[in-house]
Order: structure tokens, then sequence, then C-alpha cells
């Protein structure tokens, strides 16, 4: 079994039947170990007046990475994904968003995924839901992107 911990978020419509309809359909495929009390926050990296709220999952899997990360897309689309991004790529709100922060200790750097999740360590919204989890993990993910930043 791997651990993974994923976070889950939402800015639009009913944010908190999203996210618990996405950790239901997500729990028919992996173990949830443990879901973060809810984080809320303003947006990063777009403008808008509605608010996003996100939680962290624990999750026990014996998916591969890449299979993790399909099942969470299939699960986005399932729970009513709208596009995260306008036609001109910059970012826009969304009913759901489900991103793997790290898979055990894996790195990886591919076109489909990098691992940890890249600038984890600089969004509050995903650092709070994994202290409260794990804060071992959080402190030593935060600060291997620190050092990463440094070079």
């Amino acid at each position: 079994m791997h651990e993974a911990h994923l976070n889950i978020g939402s800015n639009y419509g009913d944010r908190m039947a999203y996210i618990a309809r996405a950790v239901a359909l997500l729990s028919e495929h992996l173990e949830v170990v443990a879901v973060s009390d809810p984080v809320e926050s303003d947006p990063d990296g777009f403008d808008s007046t509605n608010r996003f709220v996100n939680v962290g999952v624990t999750v026990w899997t014996e998916l591969d990475p890449f299979a993790l990360l399909d099942l969470t897309q299939r699960t986005e689309r399932s729970v009513g994904r709208m596009p995260h991004r306008n036609p001109d790529g910059t970012y826009r709100d969304r009913d759901i968003d489900i991103d793997i922060i790290y898979y055990d200790d894996l790195r990886v750097n591919s076109a489909r995924l990098t691992l940890p999740h890249p600038r984890m360590g600089l969004r509050e919204f995903v650092l709070r839901p994994l202290r409260q989890l794990n804060p071992h993990k959080a402190k030593q993910l935060y600060d291997q992107e620190m050092e990463s930043n440094k070079e």
C-alpha cells in the first residue's frame, strides 16, 4: 500500500457538497485514512469574489501515481467538473479541483504529473490541511521545496 495526500478544493456553488461527493467517490477506490478540517481562502492566481474551501485527504492506495491521477481526473468529471482555465489559459472559478500533493516519498517530473506538487509550500490552503493530518510530512515537504527554490 502507498500513502498519498490529496488536496480537494471548490469555489463555486455548494462547495462542501462538491468536496463531500468527491471524497465519497474516491473512497470507492482508495482507503481514506483522514480528512482535514476545511480551510477557506481567497483564489490564488486569479480574481474572483468566490472564496475557496479546501480539505486535505490522506489515502492509502495500491494504484501507481499515474493511475491515481487518472482516478482523480475521472472523479473531477463525475462530480461536475468545470474547466479550471479560460480559453486564454488563465485560471477561473471551479466546482471541484483535486491535486495529488505527495505519493510516498516519490519524486516525479513528467508532462502529466509533478510530485511532490509544485508550489505546495507557498500555498497555505495546502499546508494547513497537511499540517493537521501529517505535521512531519508537511515540514519535510516544505523544507525540501524551500531548499530547491534556493537553487
